[in-house]
């Protein structure tokens, strides 16, 4: 399994207000994931990623980084009419993801492909009225135009961590072996941010989402 040198906080209780509305079971998953350091969502980048799905009502989502499912579950669980594709290079994450699919009742409604995500996306149909990008941060900006071919005329894409750390933001300096990192992720906010198809806002949620709705 893969080591992750900037995985997801447990930033739980940073923020009062950001309490995401999800079974105990699934919590359960959640808490199990933090314990061992898996790169999961925040309680802020979970409720933020549902309310986007509300808002949306997506029949057809594309998750890149399933890791142990968690974030696809949350998705099926807020968008009861939806189908999930969810992609995962990690044999491991993969295997945990599609047992706790199962476990929470879901896996008619998801799709777990194990694969690269660069190469599983270039055979997918789509459309997709929904796409949460959290994969390999170095690749973003690579996808970008094969996702913008998947993504339907209103749908919207969700790119996670766009700010980590604030090197992309320039709060804080990049270390010289992650500079890499921080390049594409900046050729990636580059890009949806001057690509006139979409519309897009950065926020600051956990380490950043750029959100981009296809015109």
């Amino acid at each position: 399994m893969d080591e992750f040198s900037y995985a997801h906080r447990n930033t739980s209780g940073a923020d009062r207000w950001n309490k995401p509305n999800i079974p105990p079971a699934l919590q359960a998953v959640r808490e199990s994931a933090f314990a061992r350091e898996i790169p999961v969502a925040g309680d802020g980048t979970l409720c933020f990623l549902m309310a986007q799905a509300a808002a949306v009502r997506p029949k057809n989502i594309l998750e890149l980084g399933t890791a142990v499912g968690i974030t696809a579950a949350a998705l099926a669980l807020t968008c009861p009419y939806a189908n999930i594709t969810t992609v995962e290079r990690d044999e491991n994450f993969y295997a945990e993801a599609v047992q706790n699919f199962k476990n929470l009742g879901i896996s008619p409604r998801v799709s777990a492909i194990c694969g690269d995500a660069g190469e599983v996306i270039g055979r997918l149909e789509g459309p997709f009225d929904f796409i949460f990008l959290d994969c390999a941060k170095v690749q973003y900006v690579k996808y970008l135009p094969r996702l913008k071919a998947l993504l339907s005329c209103g749908g919207i894409l969700l790119a996670d961590d766009v700010l980590i750390y604030g090197w992309a933001s320039g709060e804080a300096e990049v270390p010289k072996k992650r500079k890499m990192l921080a390049q594409h992720i900046e050729e990636y906010l580059a890009a949806v941010t001057d690509d006139g198809e979409l519309i897009t806002s950065v926020v600051k949620i956990g380490d950043g989402m750029a959100v981009s709705v296809k015109r």
